[in-house]
């Protein structure tokens, strides 16, 4: 069992590590996790630093002491055992660097959004959850494991200001200003790709929200999150996390 750091970090370097263990959790309690190959990393409130899945550990094995401290350029900045996964962080690190909201940075490979990221029309105004996403969403050709560095300029001038990118051939990808707004956009993403291929696979026509209301969603956004993000359903998550999953915040 890793020893505990609560004592060792600063207050907020903690609440960060628990808020990022939890979403790993969250991530394999929900079945978005790809065994260990996927990653979300957040940024250490007033610091350079950054914290990462501790490569070969399952996803619902994470807690917060086991947890990678590292700087921007993907080195460890405080002993840990194990390695950090050199895909994950190329890119991460590019888009933590170019954008000072990008406080979380949430990558999954989940089955229903590959499926959608390999369509050529990616995600289509099918549902609510939709409707979300295409506010705030982005695109990315695959370029292989995203192991160059020269893909980082490519990738961050296709993200630009958006929230949602989706990794075509690849998956999704979210950011967000706290763990819990990043998750709770993967959630709603997951979700639309989810909703997409179950309706594909009717073999109807398929009824699209106009675009005079797509273009209502950021505003609507706020309302039914009362202006709180992901902070809104985050404590929910957490109790349910407890009741699944405890132990995440050690």
């Amino acid at each position: 069992m890793t020893q505990s750091l609560k004592n060792l970090v600063s207050s907020e370097e903690w609440q960060a590590r628990v808020d990022l263990a939890a979403a790993y959790r969250l991530v394999a309690l929900y079945g978005w996790d790809d065994l260990i190959f996927t990653h979300i990393t957040v940024k250490i409130p007033n610091t350079e630093h950054f914290l990462i899945n501790p490569y070969g550990m399952m996803f619902e094995e994470i807690t917060a002491s086991s947890l990678v401290k590292i700087n921007l350029a993907g080195e460890k900045v405080m002993d840990s055992p194990y390695p950090i996964n050199p895909a994950g962080f190329t890119i991460h690190s590019c888009i933590h660097g170019a954008r000072e909201d990008a406080q979380c940075v949430m990558h999954t490979h989940s089955i229903n959004g590959v499926a959608v990221s390999a369509q050529k029309n990616g995600v289509l105004p099918l549902s609510q959850q939709a409707y979300f996403v295409l506010s705030s969403l982005a695109y990315h050709d695959y370029e292989g494991v995203a192991l160059l560095e020269d893909e980082k300029p490519r990738l961050l001038a296709d993200l630009g200001a958006k929230n949602f990118l989706m990794l075509r051939n690849h998956g999704l990808l979210t950011v967000g200003k706290s763990v819990a707004e990043a998750f709770l956009a993967m959630y709603i993403f997951e979700a639309a790709c989810m909703v997409q291929v179950r309706a594909q696979s009717g073999g109807h026509e398929l009824v699209h929200i106009p675009d005079n209301i797509l273009a209502m969603a950021s505003q609507q956004m706020a309302q039914v999150t009362l202006g709180m993000g992901g902070a809104l359903a985050w404590p929910a998550l957490l109790r349910k996390l407890d009741r699944k999953n405890g132990g995440y915040a050690v």
